[in-house]
């Protein structure tokens, strides 16, 4: 790997992880030495790269830098590609069309050279799922998870028997080919999943959400890690 490429493989890794990296690790990853880390880390410095590190802990990336965002390698942009191409194919209307705008705009901006691999990338998506039909605007629900907002709900289950929920919604998820709600259920005072085809009717509640939905979120991650390991 060349000099250059290295430097940047090094500023990405740091962009990535929110925790000190140790030359170690990042040596690892590059498949380089310790020696030639600790060199690149050096010269990045005398660039004026904000890392901040310290023996035995680490190196960190402070903020306020960025690199030009669109210096994509091949794979990356297979990355974002296969990632754009399956929300296309498999999200609400809205969420769909908005990565369709993201791949134009990207394919708009990348060197001539580049604009290939956009246009026919080498990893490719299973084909959409039979379209089905969700019982609330996804989109207005994406808004009121951004604005940490309750929403009621007449929930169906596999017996067709409706209950009434209120819910703190915090992400939508993809399961077994479904959309799903995932959320703090008040009814049942846990953690809970809604498939969006069996919400029979919704309401937008201005009522806040009592507590940060990003722990939340994290709390649940990790549950769902723990149950999945226990396996």
């Amino acid at each position: 790997m060349r000099k250059a490429d290295r430097l940047f493989q090094i500023v990405q890794i740091l962009r990535r992880t929110a925790r000190p990296i140790t030359a170690d690790a990042i040596a690892e990853e590059l498949e380089t030495s310790k020696r030639s880390v600790y060199r690149d880390i050096a010269a990045l410095i005398g660039q004026r790269v904000p890392i901040r590190g310290e023996a035995g802990i680490g190196y960190v990336l402070e903020g306020g830098f960025d690199l030009p965002p669109l210096m994509l390698t091949a794979d990356e942009i297979d990355a974002v590609a296969l990632g754009a191409h399956w929300v296309a194919g498999h999200a609400d209307p809205a969420l769909a069309r908005a990565a369709r705008d993201v791949l134009a705009k990207i394919e708009n901006v990348l060197p001539e050279e580049l604009r290939p691999f956009i246009a026919d990338p080498t990893a490719r998506t299973a084909p959409a799922w039979d379209r089905y039909e969700d019982g609330l605007d996804a989109a207005q629900l994406r808004a009121q998870i951004r604005a940490a907002r309750k929403l009621r709900i007449g929930y169906a289950d596999e017996s067709s028997a409706v209950t009434e929920r209120t819910v703190w919604p915090l992400m939508i998820g993809y399961l077994d080919a479904r959309r799903i709600l995932i959320g703090w259920c008040e009814l049942r005072g846990d953690y809970r999943s809604f498939r969006l085809d069996r919400i029979r009717e919704a309401e937008f509640l201005d009522d806040p959400i009592p507590g940060r939905p990003a722990q939340m979120r994290a709390e649940w991650l990790r549950r769902v890690r723990r149950e999945a390991s226990a396996t």
